[in-house]
């Protein structure tokens, strides 16, 4: 049964049920009172309340620091994950709490953050997270009745695929710029291996077959273990290399990379290459060699997705044309 008391211009309205706790909120209204004091005793009624108490007392900040305590933290890049807790954090819904969050709030901060100029895909990637928080918050963390406002919400186009290559006169300029030796090398070694920053500096000397040519990587971005060929170039630079055998090929953290990069992309006057786009040039000079068909080409790179792998390998116009008029 629901009792009402009025405080001040608000309506405390209360709801008893045998079995269940005591339910209590407060409204504008006497109207609205009832209205939400009926939902609950319909829902315990019929067996499909679900308690929110959890819900209603914690704030979006509180649950972003749970949520990157016990998931984000684990995840293989948790630097990303980081980034976008902290940018959720110093949104304006930051306070607000999970069960008041509604699918209006999420799209205008995604309106918000498009017309700031950021990209679709970002903002596609952010609001994952945010979903996936919420999605844990209920099955995990005894919010049961909690509903996930980013499925209210239209997501942002992916955007295009960025098609960046990578030519053989800017490899020059960046292998001439590159700030160190180990810089000149993980170049070379990206372009040849088509291989990600962090699966270079994840090899291990151990795990490098000189002879046959091939660097094993136990651990990768989609989990899978795979074993990379490695060309005639790629072998020339591991030999020329000082290693021990239980160490690490490259001896540098993902940030002094990243500041290593950015020096070098600058002092060859080619900032707008990222260093991601070696691995997309490693893998589009593989397809076009002609040498590897498409399982093969996924094998090398460790893409799943094979539609994935063709945003990673374009062709140029004039390549193709030359081979029509051949």
């Amino acid at each position: 049964m629901a009792s009402y008391e009025k405080r001040g211009t608000k309506w405390r309205v209360k709801v008893r049920r045998l079995g269940y706790p005591e339910q209590t909120d407060t409204f504008y209204t006497k109207a609205e009172a009832r209205t939400w004091a009926r939902l609950v005793e319909s829902q315990m009624d019929t067996h499909t309340w679900r308690d929110q108490r959890e819900a209603r007392n914690t704030t979006l900040h509180d649950a972003l620091d749970r949520y990157w305590r016990e998931v984000a933290s684990k995840k293989k890049q948790p630097d990303k994950e980081r980034s976008r807790v902290r940018l959720w954090q110093q949104s304006k819904i930051a306070e607000a709490h999970l069960l008041s969050i509604r699918g209006g709030d999420l799209a205008e901060w995604r309106d918000d953050r498009l017309e700031s100029g950021v990209t679709g895909g970002t903002v596609r990637r952010d609001l994952a997270m945010m979903q996936h928080l919420f999605n844990v918050a209920r099955k995990e963390w005894k919010m049961e009745g909690l509903m996930n406002p980013v499925d209210d919400i239209r997501k942002p186009p992916p955007g295009k695929a960025r098609t960046q290559r990578v030519s053989p006169a800017e490899e020059q300029a960046l292998l001439a710029a590159a700030v160190s030796p180990t810089v000149h090398d993980l170049i070379i070694l990206a372009l040849e291996t088509a291989m990600r920053r962090s699966e270079l500096l994840g090899l291990v000397w151990s795990l490098i077959d000189l002879q046959s040519g091939t660097a094993h990587l136990p651990d990768t971005k989609n989990n899978d273990a795979r074993t990379v060929p490695l060309s005639p170039r790629a072998v020339g630079v591991l030999e020329a290399m000082p290693r021990q055998m239980e160490g690490t090929v490259f001896c540098m953290t993902r940030d002094q990379v990243v500041g290593a990069w950015r020096r070098t992309r600058k002092a060859a006057e080619l900032e707008h290459i990222r260093f991601h786009d070696l691995r997309h040039e490693g893998t589009s000079r593989l397809a076009e060699s002609g040498l590897f068909s498409v399982l093969e080409l996924s094998a090398i790179s460790g893409h799943k997705d094979m539609q994935m792998l063709r945003r990673y390998t374009h062709p140029r116009a004039g390549d193709l044309a030359m081979k029509m008029r051949a």
